[in-house]
């Protein structure tokens, strides 16, 4: 699939790899059945990979909402080369979706933005937008060293957190600043599972 041509550093977009991605949602799905037959949405969903490997393991009906027009133009072809559709809506999440689909969606997946660069607590608007959509679950990536304080905020939102694996995640140098050709970040994948 086709990631990001020019990637912008105040939107933080790094394509979530392929590996990552499969295991996140093979693991949604086999260990949980959040995927399958489900409505999904994917929160700055970038490229689409989330999204469309969410619908490749048979969810029902799935949103990605990305801000960013090169991105949904990114997404939209990735659709049509595999030739499989997902919804997708060009918008600001933290300005746009607060009060509406307040859990119309099963399950929200996500590779939110980090909060590194001029972004502080991003990562955590994001979670706070996903955590209205969802009616049962929430996925999600974040920095392990925010591990205390994300679990926190979770309990605080009405969430059980759960860390369901530690990864490294390789990010390739993708800006000018970037001195190393990679790096490994430490990252959590969270599920986070909402009180009813």
């Amino acid at each position: 699939m086709d990631v990001f041509e020019k990637p912008k550093i105040l939107l933080e977009q790094y394509a979530t790899s392929a590996h990552i991605a499969s295991h996140m949602l093979y693991t949604a799905q086999s260990q949980f059945n959040d995927i399958e037959g489900k409505s999904i949405a994917d929160l700055g969903s970038g490229c689409g990979i989330l999204s469309l490997g969410a619908k490749m393991l048979g969810a029902e009906y799935v949103v990605g909402f990305e801000i960013d027009s090169d991105a949904v133009n990114i997404q939209y072809r990735n659709c049509t080369d595999i030739e499989l559709f997902v919804e997708i809506v060009q918008c600001d999440i933290l300005q746009y979706l607060p009060g509406k689909f307040e859990k119309c969606f099963d399950t929200v997946i996500m590779n939110p933005p980090f909060g590194t660069k001029k972004n502080a607590g991003i990562d955590m608007k994001f979670l706070e937008v996903a955590m209205r959509l969802s009616s049962n679950a929430v996925y999600s990536l974040h920095k392990s060293s925010t591990r205390d304080y994300v679990l926190s905020k979770a309990a605080q939102l009405g969430a059980e957190g759960r860390v369901i694996a530690e990864l490294r995640y390789d990010l390739p140098k993708a800006y000018k600043f970037h001195k190393k050709a990679s790096v490994d970040i430490q990252v959590d994948f969270i599920r986070f599972e909402l009180k009813r």
